[in-house]
């Protein structure tokens, strides 16, 4: 016999009339430990320069982590998305270093301290930290893209913590069977005569200036950071998206087509479909992470 197949010849089964079987004892199967299924959070994400754009100024980042064992580290993720402007290309290049200089800070700041086996940062802390990146952007952006701009929407996951910052008209939001809330207050002269009961939300809706901001990255030094930090959603969705989406898809469309989707992944390509579908006057992005319950 060659002495490869020498080498890998699998030993003889044995006969099924030599196997004795027998039920297993009670005391045996009381031993066996108990399965514990860990459910995780599942994200997709989409872009669509739109219909009625040439070229995108949106972006976005991503970033997720787990490690499970002995160790196991909390649950980690950073989504971003921006939604640039300005003449002359500049909004996809204050986008994109708006982003960039955000991925940057947070994942150099927090990743490190999560290998250490050092979580006990307070939210307080991290909060300071969002602020920290979205001022770095905005001095990155005056510096590089004079006289660009950019909208920008950050959220920190550390276990069964969010934090998010927030600049502009980007937003988050909170989507369960029954509401799409959402959590960021928009920068915009429109939302600003709302708050001022000077007009009404549907009115804000078809403003011919709806799109105007007081407040963005890149736009100056008197910078206002929206930051806060709430409990991980259990059973329901967060939505990271620009304006692309929520300014052309009605609330409740974006509801019933994120729970009734299979899985995030369709909901977000079903999302830029129907902003598309409406017209697609903007970019459109999004990015949806869902929170299993446990």
């Amino acid at each position: 016999m060659n002495f490869w197949k020498r080498l890998f010849r699998r030993p003889a089964r044995p006969s099924p009339d030599s196997i004795k079987t027998a039920p297993l004892d009670d005391s045996i199967l009381g031993q066996a430990p108990p399965v514990r299924s860990v459910r995780r959070m599942v994200l997709g994400a989409a872009q669509s320069t739109g219909i009625e754009r040439t070229h995108n100024e949106d972006a976005l980042f991503y970033l997720v982590g787990r490690s499970d064992g002995q160790e196991a580290m909390p649950d980690f993720g950073l989504f971003v998305v921006a939604d640039g402007m300005g003449g002359h290309r500049a909004g996809e290049v204050a986008s994109s270093i708006s982003v960039r200089t955000v991925a940057r800070k947070l994942t150099s700041e927090t990743l490190p301290r999560l290998f250490d086996n050092d979580a006990t940062e307070d939210t307080s802390s991290l909060q300071d930290l969002v602020q920290e990146a979205l001022e770095e952007a905005n001095l990155a952006v005056v510096d590089k893209v004079p006289g660009g701009g950019t909208t920008l929407t950050v959220a920190v996951l550390i276990g069964q913590q969010i934090t998010i910052g927030h600049v502009g008209d980007s937003r988050a939001y909170l989507i369960t069977r029954d509401e799409a809330r959402a959590l960021t207050r928009d920068h915009s002269l429109v939302q600003r005569l709302v708050e001022l009961e000077q007009l009404t939300e549907e009115e804000a809706a078809l403003h011919p200036q709806r799109n105007v901001l007081w407040n963005a990255i890149g736009q100056g030094a008197n910078l206002k950071v929206d930051v806060f930090s709430q409990a991980v959603p259990s059973g329901s969705y967060m939505l990271f998206c620009s304006d692309g989406l929520w300014g052309t898809v009605p609330e409740e469309e974006i509801r019933g087509i994120v729970v009734d989707a299979a899985d995030p992944q369709t909901a977000c390509d079903e999302l830029v479909q129907a902003a598309n579908s409406a017209g697609g006057p903007d970019n459109i992005t999004a990015i949806l992470v869902y929170f299993p319950a446990e």
